[in-house]
C-alpha cells in the first residue's frame, strides 16, 4: 500500500508475527467470542499494523477499538483505515490536521460471479469495463475501489453507501479511479462540504487488487 498513498499517510502491511500478535484488552472486546480464527487472525492482524501506523507518525501506539458500527476508533487527531483479505493485511493512518480521510482496500484478484457483478457494477460502469484491455478482472478493481471510497466517505458523512451510490471511471496507464458519489447522497449528506468526487490508485500484482484514496482538508 506504500506505493499507493502520499508521504503524509503512514502505512503498515502485515508481516507473519502481526497475525498471531497481542490485542490490546479495549481491541480485544471488539472481537466475539465465538470468532472463527480466520477472524481473529484478520483482526489481530489489523489492530496490529493501526498500532504500527500511528506509531509511525511519532504518536504513542495506543489501542484502536471497534464502534458499535464495527468501524475502528482511531485516536484523537488521526485518521484512518484498515484492510484485509486472505493473506494481506494493511493499515493507513495520517494526521487529521493534515488529511481529512482516507481509504484502503485490498481483494482478491478473481472474476466476480454475475450475481456479485450485479450487485457492484452499474450498466454504465459494466459497459465502459468492456472496453478495457483484457488480462484484468476489471469488475474486481471496481469492488474495491469502492470499498475504498466507502471508507473515505463514512468518517466524513457517518453514514454508509451502497454500491450503486458511486459511478467508478478507471484509468489503467495511470493507474487512477476516479467515483463520483450519487448526487442525491451528497445532497442528503448531513454534514458540510460532504466529498462529491473521490480520486485514488489502484494496482493489480501477486494475485492482489490494491486500492487507496485520500481527501484533503479545504
Amino acid at each position: 500500500m506504500r506505493d499507493l498513498l502520499p508521504p503524509s499517510v503512514a502505512v503498515a502491511v502485515a508481516e507473519l508475527p502481526d497475525w498471531e500478535g497481542a490485542l490490546l484488552p479495549e481491541e480485544q472486546a471488539g472481537l466475539s467470542d465465538q470468532a472463527v480464527a480466520s477472524r481473529r487472525r484478520d483482526f489481530t492482524a489489523g489492530r496490529v499494523c493501526a498500532r504500527r501506523a500511528i506509531s509511525a507518525l511519532g504518536r504513542p501506539p495506543v489501542a484502536v477499538p471497534t464502534a458499535a458500527n464495527r468501524a475502528p476508533i482511531w485516536p484523537t487527531g488521526v485518521v484512518g483505515a484498515i484492510t484485509h483479505t486472505h493473506g494481506y493485511c494493511a493499515a493507513a493512518a495520517a494526521n487529521a490536521d493534515e488529511v481529512r480521510s482516507v481509504g484502503l482496500d485490498a481483494e482478491q484478484h478473481k472474476r466476480l460471479s454475475p450475481g456479485v457483478l450485479r450487485m457492484i457494477c452499474l450498466p454504465e460502469e459494466e459497459a465502459l469495463l468492456r472496453r478495457l484491455p483484457a488480462g484484468t478482472f476489471w469488475p474486481t478493481v471496481v469492488f474495491s475501489a469502492k470499498e475504498t471510497i466507502y471508507k473515505v466517505w463514512h468518517p466524513i458523512v457517518g453514514t454508509w453507501l451502497d454500491f450503486h451510490d458511486a459511478v467508478v471511471t478507471l484509468d489503467p496507464q495511470a493507474g487512477r479511479f476516479t467515483a463520483r458519489i450519487a448526487p442525491a447522497r451528497v445532497d442528503a449528506a448531513p454534514v458540510d462540504d460532504p466529498p462529491a468526487v473521490v480520486s485514488g490508485w489502484f494496482s493489480v500484482d501477486g494475485g492482489l487488487v490494491r486500492t487507496a484514496a485520500v481527501l484533503l482538508p479545504a
